[in-house]
């Protein structure tokens, strides 16, 4: 588990580590539209959501609204010293969707992976017909790298294309959103 018990503040999220209780909450946003679309699952998303907890090697938080669970942010890194990156991944409950809390949430997670556990690159990857997402990553500092093509099914059983993007410590984009 990640040294961030206390939880993480952004400019209008709070991330903190995600618990079992969240189960129910994350597993209804995981079922909306929007999001099973990318994050899928099967037909039980509250056993997907606890797969999610179970997965090795992952640091999960829930991301925090005026003390509402609105979404789910975890990053994950790449310790092998020549190639020392992290990753992050995240979905958020559409109700949400326009209002910069993405953007806030992964700013906050990259800050802290940069300033806290000294990574020097970060890495997302986003499904390349995601614009909303892709524009979000953008405002952070998020660079595009590469189509990473056909890397992920879609819940119809077809392939398709990522984004792969990412962000170096220097890059960060620390503005506030609304400026």
């Amino acid at each position: 588990m990640d040294d961030a018990s206390a939880g993480i503040d952004g400019r209008r999220v709070h991330l903190r580590a995600a618990r079992t209780d969240d189960i129910p909450t994350l597993a209804r946003i995981r079922a909306t539209p929007e999001v099973y679309a990318h994050w899928r699952g099967g037909e039980d998303l509250v056993a997907a959501v606890e797969e999610d907890f179970a997965e090795p090697g992952t640091t999960p938080y829930v991301i925090e609204v005026d003390g509402a669970v609105v979404g789910w942010i975890q990053w994950q890194a790449e310790e092998e010293p020549d190639y020392r990156h992290a990753s992050i991944d995240i979905y958020l409950d559409p109700a949400q969707h326009g209002r910069g809390i993405g953007t806030d949430a992964v700013r906050t997670l990259a800050r802290h992976l940069f300033t806290v556990h000294g990574h020097h690159r970060i890495e997302i990857d986003p499904a390349a017909h995601n614009e909303a997402a892709i524009r979000a990553y953008t405002k952070v500092g998020f660079r595009p790298v590469g189509i990473t093509r056909r890397s992920e099914r879609g819940p119809d059983g077809t392939w398709h294309d990522a984004l792969l993007m990412d962000l170096l410590a220097d890059e960060l984009d620390d503005a506030d959103p609304d400026a």
